[in-house]
């Protein structure tokens, strides 16, 4: 008896640490709980570019970007840089001759710049607004010693779309302004365009080329801003106050031969790669004067 005893605790010990039955399931882990995330700003419809791009013009979420600091010995710049939120989607030519940058086709604005556009200011307050012309809408803007412009992420070959085309019209002239010196480098429009940039860090390695309507410089005059930061940034007067205010002008430009030609001292002696944005942009806090633009029918062309 006393041994059938020590057999019954001996068994029952040992089934102790036997694990149940293999057909008892574990516990589930809990899956986690999703929330909305807010997407990223849309890029251009048009995408090219479009923020809205407007342009800046819807197309789908982009995603976010990796910001990269900028170390802190590098040289402030009161030039635009072109780093969007989001990064830019590649430009789908519209048809296969063209590929939109600024065709605004109504007045509606958000976050003070046209759907898919960025509003950049550096200084004052911008009075920035959409109007109607005959068939489209024009950006339009207006500067009392501030500094400000609009921009947007857009890729483009311009091997394959050499020639930028737009519409501008001027109704009234910085005083003084003149593009060759620093403390009076104010243009009532210039239309800037940055390409892949070619070190680190971006701002200051960034080839851009800015077309304006200067006030004092001649028309034709290329050269590097003064401005500390833009040894790679080539302005090209286009129009300046010998030309008509009021009286809109078409214009056409060969970008590729311009890049070329005025960034032939950048690294690369072509573009590294597409087109990294354009940027609309007015600034009178120079020369503490006023002036007034209208922009719009913005694309690159293959002829």
């Amino acid at each position: 008896m006393k041994r059938m005893l020590i057999i019954i605790v001996s068994v029952s010990l040992f089934l102790a640490f036997i694990p149940l039955s293999g057909c008892q399931k574990a516990e589930e882990p809990k899956k986690p709980e999703v929330s909305a995330v807010s997407p990223a700003l849309p890029t251009s419809p048009q995408t090219p570019i479009s923020p809205s791009p407007p342009e800046h013009l819807r197309a789908p979420v982009a995603p976010s970007a990796t910001v990269t600091p900028v170390p802190p010995s590098a040289p402030a710049t009161d030039e635009p840089v072109f780093a969007p939120e989001a990064p830019a989607a590649p430009a789908k030519p519209r048809g296969m001759d063209i590929v939109r940058v600024a065709g605004f086709d109504s007045a509606q604005m958000q976050k003070g710049a046209p759907p898919g556009w960025l509003l950049d200011i550096k200084k004052g307050e911008p009075v920035i607004s959409l109007e109607r012309g005959s068939q489209i809408y024009y950006l339009h803007m207006k500067s009392n010693e501030s500094s400000y412009g609009v921009k947007k992420g857009i890729k483009v070959d311009i091997k394959e779309y050499p020639y930028l085309n737009w519409r501008w019209k001027v109704t009234r002239l910085p005083d003084g302004g003149d593009v060759r010196k620093s403390d009076t480098d104010d243009q009532a429009i210039q239309i800037y365009v940055a390409f892949t940039p070619t070190g680190f860090p971006e701002a200051l390695n960034t080839p851009v080329l800015c077309y304006v309507w200067d006030n004092e410089a001649p028309r034709g005059w290329t050269g590097r801003s003064s401005a500390i930061g833009g040894g790679k940034l080539r302005y090209v007067v286009v129009r300046n106050k010998t030309d008509r205010l009021g009286q809109w002008y078409t214009e056409k430009r060969n970008i590729y031969e311009d890049y070329k030609k005025f960034l032939k001292d950048v690294e690369c002696a072509e573009p590294a790669g597409l087109t990294h944005g354009v940027e609309f942009y007015i600034n009178t806090q120079n020369t503490k004067s006023s002036a007034e633009s209208y922009i719009g029918d913005v694309y690159f062309s293959k002829k």
